[in-house]
């Protein structure tokens, strides 16, 4: 179909639920009846009156968003006749393709099935509860929009995008690796290179690289028990068969490692979801077994700048003189989840071969994001975004445990250093699934355990509660329903 003549304003529509502005609603729904119609050129327009009143929108928004319009190409105007579509519009030339028949494919017989695999699911969501005890999400009221408006300026300029323009093949943004290097890594006792590191798609792509890399099928990967869930699948879908090795007050325990260990998937500042800081005598005693077995080790350091307890101990890269240990970083989670920067740290042959295995997926992280993060470190923006960080952790955590005590609930969790969850119980016979569906309604969202289980106990009790979410004066209310709702007795199994 294609338009020419008058095109009626009842083909723009604007969604003021939507959470985009209205100018760009408008902006956007002129475009695509332009683009998907393939109007012709001098087709006229609504005047800015009609479509005003058509929407309900004022009509210098609708004469804005024209005049927008005219200096991209897609309309042109006229003192008499108002504005029409140009005769330089980027049409879609191309007739759609109906993909609505049915497969021939046996999809199903091809691919394996990723959805079944263990995994922390959140709702989109959440923030619509009033309650969100949800892990790893930010709370925008903690950051500096402004600073990081002017550092995404800054890599905006002629300067700068003319450098971040050009395809940097497989090379990461030197203000980034520089900042790592020089600032990040130092705190965890690492020292490192520009050619040992190596810039992610947050900690995941990381972790999914250094898996890919080391992954033996003739050697046994070792993951902590209960853990975090994409460290087995990973291991999974590379073939590498792996035991789930229980962890205790002290962390994983070198002792319980088999002698066919190959690799080592470890947390040791703050074990996931436990919070458990592996001691150093751990440390070392497994330093030492992957000496004498040798095998290697990915540690995923994470969280580590949330420490307000008492300072982080030494990382296990820290201590590493044999160059076994493969270091995983983020600012995904200081920051915000969005963001998608980390880091592999290793020694140069491997972070060599890292980059190769990286290039034939992406290249590199979209190099206009690592600038605007590497201005926001190197200015000290991120320095006192962690100062509030920790303050306002600190002032949630505390009101979470007193608000947890006299409750059904315990906390058998805790980082030494901080964090931003805790890890609780609910009483005997209580699954934690069963309590998650229970405090929908309620307004409340905690996040069920069984996913950190290679086999989950058949009631499991345990649940995560974090507190980087949810502000400080809910936190109270938000676990006197909790408490409300296991008064009655009627989650108990069996009772």
């Amino acid at each position: 179909m294609s338009l020419i003549g008058q095109i009626s304003p009842e083909m723009f529509f604007v969604d003021r639920q939507r959470r985009e502005p209205l100018q760009m609603q408008l902006a956007a729904s002129i475009t695509s009846v332009l683009l998907d119609t393939r109007a012709q050129p001098g087709s006229r327009m609504p005047s800015t009156r009609m479509l005003a009143e058509h929407l309900g929108l004022s009509r210098l928004t609708v004469t804005l968003v024209y005049q927008e319009l005219v200096a991209q190409g897609y309309l042109e105007s006229s003192p008499r006749s108002g504005f029409a579509v140009s005769h330089k519009v980027p049409h879609r030339r191309l007739e759609a393709i109906d993909l609505t028949a049915a497969s021939r494919v046996d999809w199903a017989a091809r691919l394996p099935d990723l959805t079944r695999r263990r995994r922390i699911v959140k709702p989109l969501d959440w923030r619509s509860y009033p309650y969100p005890f949800i892990y790893g999400q930010a709370d925008p009221q903690l950051f500096d929009h402004t600073a990081w408006r002017d550092c995404a300026r800054r890599a905006l300029g002629a300067r700068d995008f003319a450098e971040l323009a050009d395809d940097s093949l497989t090379q990461d943004d030197p203000v980034l690796v520089d900042y790592i290097c020089r600032n990040t890594l130092p705190r965890r006792g690492i020292r490192a290179r520009p050619e040992e590191v190596l810039i992610t798609l947050g900690a995941q792509n990381a972790l999914w690289i250094a898996v890919g890399l080391l992954a033996q099928p003739d050697r046994l990967a070792v993951v902590e028990d209960p853990g975090f869930p994409d460290f087995a699948e990973s291991l999974r879908l590379h073939g590498m068969p792996t035991l789930f090795v229980p962890t205790d007050p002290q962390g994983l325990n070198p002792d319980d490692l088999p002698p066919q260990t190959g690799l080592v998937l470890v947390t040791p500042s703050h074990s996931i979801p436990a919070g458990i800081t592996m001691t150093l005598d751990r440390r070392r005693d497994l330093l030492a077994a992957a000496d004498r077995h040798d095998f290697l080790m990915i540690e995923d350091d994470y969280e580590t700048e949330m420490g307000f307890l008492e300072p982080p101990s030494p990382s296990l890269k820290s201590l590493d003189g044999s160059g076994r240990v493969i270091y995983l970083g983020s600012f995904s989670k200081s920051l915000f989840p969005g963001l998608r920067i980390g880091y592999l740290v290793g020694p140069e042959p491997f972070i060599r071969q890292a980059r190769a295995l990286r290039a034939m997926m992406l290249r590199h992280a979209p190099g206009h994001m690592q600038r605007v993060t590497g201005y926001f470190l190197a200015l000290g923006h991120y320095d006192a975004h962690l100062v509030r960080l920790r303050e306002t952790f600190r002032r949630r955590r505390d009101a979470l445990v007193t608000a947890l005590a006299g409750t059904p609930l315990d906390v058998v969790g805790a980082a030494r250093h901080g964090g931003s969850s805790l890890w609780v119980t609910a009483p005997e016979g209580v699954d934690s699934a069963d309590l998650a569906e229970a405090l929908r309604p309620e307004g409340v969202l905690i996040e069920p355990g069984h996913p950190f289980f290679a086999v989950p106990p058949d009631i499991c009790r345990h649940f995560r509660l974090g507190y980087s979410s949810i502000s400080e004066d809910r936190i109270r209310e938000g676990v006197r329903r909790m408490a409300r709702t296991l008064q009655t007795g009627a989650l108990v199994r069996g009772g």
